[in-house]
């Protein structure tokens, strides 16, 4: 059973990713620029309460306090370098992607990496527990959606025709399934270093969350449009909180 809530939640995942980044054919340009901070305040909501409510008040109950917020602190260092030489990038917003800095081939690497991280990540979580597996898996999946749709427009941008563009976002999607499998033998036979790995984990969420989601997301608070932001982060960690309740 346990498998299969990983591999679901990695299919999962990756539909996600690439039903957003098919939301590109539907829409326009302003439509998704006005609709992508939305699902973003959405998405740091989840990224932050699954990271500071789920991933590591779990791993603190396993290992000592102090290995696992080095192992977080190294996480997020981990994480500031593979964006720096642009092998974990992101981009969330529409429009707001410095394509001069990153190829369109370059998102792509950046992506699948960064997918099959997710597969291990939600294999760890859910050896864990089912309700903190959960968790972490609707925490990739509310992220996968604004990160895709704006990997497409840069791919787009790059000069690709919409079916090319459609098609690499899909492969790119595919490491999520080898890494969760991945995750799942490897972790089995290790158990000790899943806390290690959710702390990973919980890095990875923090980074992308503030690092992230909330500087793109300040750029579009405005009078009519900030307690909406507000709101929906609201409803991220509200959601998290319920799954902690329902499975608690």
């Amino acid at each position: 059973m346990t498998l299969l809530w990983i591999l679901t939640f990695a299919v999962l995942g990756s539909v996600a990713g690439v039903a957003g980044a098919a939301t590109v054919l539907l829409f326009s340009e302003k439509t998704l620029a006005a609709l992508i901070p939305y699902l973003v305040s959405y998405a740091t909501g989840t990224l932050l309460s699954a990271a500071l409510l789920g991933l590591l008040p779990h791993t603190l109950e396993h290992q000592p306090a102090e290995m696992i917020l080095a192992t977080v602190l190294a996480g997020l260092c981990l994480f500031f370098v593979l964006e720096r030489i642009v092998i974990w990038r992101h981009c969330h917003v529409v429009g707001h992607c410095d394509v001069h800095k990153t190829s369109g081939y370059m998102i792509l690497v950046g992506d699948a990496l960064h997918n099959f991280v997710d597969g291990v990540m939600l294999a760890a979580a859910f050896l864990s527990s089912v309700p903190l597996g959960i968790a972490a898996g609707l925490a990739v999946i509310a992220h996968e959606l604004p990160q895709e749709v704006g990997d497409f427009a840069i791919l787009l941008d790059s000069g690709l025709k919409r079916k090319q563009a459609l098609l690499l976002n899909l492969l790119s999607s595919v490491p999520t399934l080898p890494g969760a499998l991945l995750g799942y033998f490897a972790l089995s036979q290790t158990a000790e270093s899943v806390p290690y790995v959710l702390a990973i984990a919980a890095a990875s969420f923090l980074y992308i969350g503030l690092a992230d989601l909330v500087p793109g997301l300040q750029g579009h608070i405005g009078p009519e449009t900030g307690w909406k932001q507000f709101l929906l982060m609201l409803t991220g960690v509200g959601t998290i909180l319920l799954i902690r309740r329902l499975h608690g």
